[in-house]
């Protein structure tokens, strides 16, 4: 991955904490280039940014808070969201205060830029990259894939199992492993549910005749669909007062792989708020081309297929 990752993945390094703890050690780091990361503390009223460097300030001004900002296609709020979080930047200079206190000029831009010529031009649909939670909406979950560089996973690729907000399934901070699902003029779609598992390695996990947790995603004039798990779920008898985001204990009544159908029984159910638990990941390797969620003995055929057609276009 060539050292670049979600802003917040250098913080506690034992190389970035050593570039931070002297005015020798920035320097050297300024003079090299480095990338570092530290906390922003404060975005002043023109919207430039304080960062704590730990042996002085360090001021990253407005233009050079994120790429785009300067040519006006990136609004303001990604600087003054870095407020209280790590931000990524390389050093450009050295200078004092107005009171002669020494302060350091940062450019996350910079590192951005970098990032992007360096890792992200590089990366073509199917690869696997990690990715950080940074925004939650509706539509989608925004996530960074490096240095701060947002991207978007639709709310349809985040789970087979269908859900109404990503809040059901992800929070902002959550590192989560990603794919490129596709590079069109610049923009990067991600997708996420290719990794949690077919159809049938997440039905291995349950058996007939076990009572088991779920969760109530959509009732149906003939039954309700109940999530055993983010990439699986089955059809309940139906049941009076049922409704969407409901706990519920299933009886597994019977697993018909060719199907894909999972026929359940609701036992119980019950309100109780839920959190979202970290993803289980049955791929673990750096690339995938195609994904088939239904078993070879399913007549129906549900799989994902990632063109490396598409190519990255530099957009900076």
């Amino acid at each position: 991955m060539a050292g670049y990752y979600p802003e917040g993945k250098l913080m506690n390094t034992v190389e970035n904490l050593s570039s931070l703890q002297s005015l020798a050690a920035l320097t050297e780091a300024y003079y090299e280039g480095k990338i570092l990361e530290a906390r922003a503390i404060v975005c002043d009223s023109s919207h430039n940014l304080t960062v704590d460097l730990g042996v002085m300030k360090g001021i990253i001004p407005r233009e050079e808070g994120a790429i785009g900002i300067r040519e006006g296609t990136v609004r303001d709020i990604a600087v003054i969201s870095r407020v209280n979080r790590p931000v990524c930047f390389v050093i450009t200079d050295f200078g004092k205060t107005e009171d002669g206190r020494p302060v350091a000029f940062l450019s996350r831009r910079l590192a951005q830029e970098r990032c992007w010529r360096e890792y992200i031009t590089s990366l073509v649909p199917g690869d696997i990259i990690d990715a950080k939670i940074t925004h939650l909406d509706s539509f989608g979950a925004f996530a960074d894939i490096g240095c701060g560089i947002v991207s978007l996973l639709p709310i349809d690729a985040i789970s087979v199992s269908r859900i109404d907000h990503p809040k059901e399934r992800l929070s902002v901070g959550l590192e989560i492993k990603a794919i490129i699902k596709s590079i069109e003029n610049g923009r990067i779609s991600l997708s996420h549910k290719e990794l949690l598992g077919t159809w049938e390695e997440n039905a291995a996990r349950f058996a007939v005749g076990e009572t088991v947790a779920g969760i109530i995603r959509s009732v149906e004039d003939y039954g309700a669909f109940v999530e055993l798990a983010p990439n699986l779920a089955g059809l309940a008898e139906m049941k009076e007062h049922l409704r969407p985001g409901q706990q519920a204990s299933v009886y597994i009544k019977n697993i018909i792989p060719k199907r894909m159908k999972i026929k359940l029984i609701i036992i119980d159910t019950f309100e109780d708020e839920y959190h979202p638990a970290v993803p289980e990941y049955f791929y673990t390797g750096h690339h995938i081309d195609r994904f088939r969620y239904s078993p070879e003995c399913s007549d129906k055929v549900i799989e994902t297929v990632f063109s490396t057609a598409d190519s990255l276009q530099k957009c900076i």
